[in-house]
Parts: structure tokens; C-alpha cells; sequence
């Protein structure tokens, strides 16, 4: 297991990319993730992408590391306790901190354009 804190200012999304790389993970699956954001920037489910201000907790997140690239879902809750989610998109950065506890193994993921769903899907080798 990976267990990695953020720090404030840091980007959620690329940061997991570093984490990936500088650990040489050929898969990780987000065991738990929890901390605060200064902003999230999500792709709703329609494609368009939403940009909810914060400060903002993080929820719940949940997802894969492959080799290239990254699919997270994650859920925010703002001051209020309304909470809003959806795909990770570059741009949230980390408020106060962000606790991330990442799960490995020896199988390899990778990203695979699918021309039927328009995005890069998940395929294990």
C-alpha cells in the first residue's frame, strides 16, 4: 500500500500522476482519499465540465491508476453539506491537505481509446 499527504496548492489529479510515476505502479486502485480542496473541476456525466467553489471536503473518491492515465470519480461537499461529484479533471487543488491511500499489484493497467464510448477505457493486461 501507498499512503501519501498533499499539501495545500498542490493539483489532485497531477499529483496522483506523479505518485504513479515516481512509484513505477503499473496499477492502483484508490483505497481511500480524504482532505479538502481550494476548488473542483469535474466532468459531469453529460461531458461537460463543472467548476464547484470551496473550500470544499472531499467525501469520497474512488478509481484506477494506470500506466497512462488516471479515471477518478470524486465527491465534494460544500459548507453546506451539498455535495457534488463526478470525473477528476486537472485544476483541484488541495485546500488543507489530502490523504490518499492508493492499493498496487502486479497486474498492468492500461488506457485504450474505445471508439464506441469516445473515451480511454481500462484494459488489463
Amino acid at each position: 500500500m501507498i499512503v501519501r499527504r498533499l499539501a495545500p496548492g498542490q493539483d489532485l489529479k497531477k499529483s496522483l500522476e506523479n505518485i504513479r510515476d515516481a512509484e513505477d505502479l503499473k496499477s492502483g486502485i484508490i483505497l481511500c482519499m480524504v482532505g479538502s480542496l481550494q476548488n473542483a473541476v469535474l466532468r459531469m456525466a453529460d461531458g461537460r465540465v463543472k467548476v464547484v467553489k470551496g473550500p470544499l471536503e472531499i467525501v469520497s473518491a474512488t478509481g484506477t491508476l494506470a500506466t497512462n492515465g488516471v479515471h477518478i470519480h470524486l465527491s465534494v461537499a460544500d459548507k453546506e453539506g451539498r455535495v457534488t461529484g463526478g470525473h477528476l479533471k486537472n485544476g483541484c487543488l488541495v485546500h488543507t491537505t489530502a490523504e490518499i491511500c492508493i492499493a498496487h499489484g502486479a497486474m498492468v493497467f492500461k488506457r485504450v481509446f474505445d471508439p464506441e464510448t469516445g473515451y480511454r477505457e481500462l484494459e488489463i493486461e
